[in-house]
């Protein structure tokens, strides 16, 4: 195991999912640390921005997020519990498989593996347990009982108002591209800067992250049973396209596409939302929830993913700077993660634990 390393002052710049648990983490274990954010937690520039994500632990053949997204349930349980805030909404999760269905296969072998409960079901069996959807097409259905979603924007001001009552410290402020340099009062510093990081640290990083435009779209639901917060579960159509839907009651129901979007710019890219897109959405909508064809539109936009070319997170020391640490790259399904991220980051900064290989910047090098 590695030998602790003797850090006493750290700044952690952006206060999102990964930056916030990070800042959290290091604070519970001895650190004094300053955390920056420049517009701050989960603002609508934000990737971790909006109002919801999904929590989940079907991942195809990705152990790793299986691992942890049960690492994560209990820490946003705990903060549910400490601040007296929803934070997690159970409403269970439905996968439904295409006729391509290996990705679904492999997530299963992992969810039986890691002692998660999780069905199986056809399309008959689905219908019978959830009338109010539409099954036609779908080879399978995973039914996750245990998924949820997350309050995202919600919880990351819990995690920093946390933050603060454990005395941490807060600042705004907007940092400019990394020149090398640390500040003479810190001992480590951890950039978890979302769709930045490219900018930030352009030879390093640059286009290993790239911000794409995702747009997301709100439909209402009836005020009646069988629709209300929690009585839909979050589901997930694989194919063709892939989409995903978070019912969340008093907000509506929320649908979008899961396919990458063009390059965006997080500064100043229009978060107006596509008309032909919005027609998609609806189309789909009707297609899985036939009762909510003729739903009214209530809101939409455009939000980014931080995406890596394999769709991993990098966490990894700076190659010329081995007290500044990298961590980003959630692309569009890191938000759940952040508490097992930040506890990960922080191990890891004070050398208690080794850093995970799937998240090293060198995997990139043959590129």
């Amino acid at each position: 195991m590695p030998q602790p390393r003797s850090v006493t002052r750290a700044t952690v710049i952006g206060a999102g999912a990964f930056g916030g648990w990070t800042a959290l983490h290091l604070l519970r274990r001895g650190v004094h640390v300053t955390l920056w954010d420049a517009w701050g937690p989960a603002n609508p520039r934000a990737s971790s921005g909006d109002d919801t994500r999904i929590i989940r632990a079907t991942y195809g053949p990705d152990r790793i997020y299986v691992d942890l997204t049960l690492a994560s349930f209990p820490q946003w349980r705990a903060l549910q519990k400490a601040t007296g805030q929803l934070v997690l909404r159970e409403t269970g999760a439905l996968w439904l498989a295409a006729r391509d269905d290996r990705w679904e296969r492999d997530a299963m072998g992992h969810l039986r593996d890691a002692g998660v409960p999780h069905q199986q079901l056809s399309p008959t069996q689905a219908k019978k347990r959830y009338p109010l959807f539409n099954f036609s097409g779908v080879n399978f259905v995973i039914e996750e009982p245990g998924a949820a979603y997350l309050r995202a924007r919600a919880a990351c001001a819990l995690v920093l108002g946390q933050f603060l009552a454990e005395g941490g410290t807060y600042r705004e402020g907007r940092v400019e591209a990394f020149d090398g340099r640390t500040p003479p009062d810190t001992d480590i510093v951890v950039y978890a800067c979302g769709p930045w990081m490219g900018k930030l640290f352009p030879d390093v990083i640059g286009d290993l992250i790239r911000p794409t435009r995702q747009e997301l779209f709100y439909f209402g639901l009836p005020s009646m049973d069988g629709y209300r917060d929690g009585q839909i579960p979050v589901w997930l159509d694989r194919g063709p396209g892939i989409w995903y839907s978070i019912p969340s009651g008093g907000q509506g129901i929320k649908l979008a596409s899961d396919d990458r979007g063009p390059v965006f710019d997080p500064d100043n890219g229009d978060r107006g939302v596509t008309p032909a897109v919005l027609a998609e959405a609806r189309a789909k909508l009707a297609e899985r929830l036939p009762s909510l064809a003729k739903a009214p539109f209530l809101d939409g936009k455009a939000c980014q993913y931080e995406q890596t070319p394999d769709s991993h997170f990098i966490i990894d020391r700076h190659p010329k700077a081995s007290n500044v640490w990298l961590v980003g790259g959630g692309s569009g399904h890191g938000f759940k993660h952040g508490p097992a991220v930040g506890e990960l980051v922080a191990e890891c900064a004070l050398e208690r634990r080794k850093l995970e290989p799937t998240f090293l910047l060198k995997r990139f090098a043959k590129r």
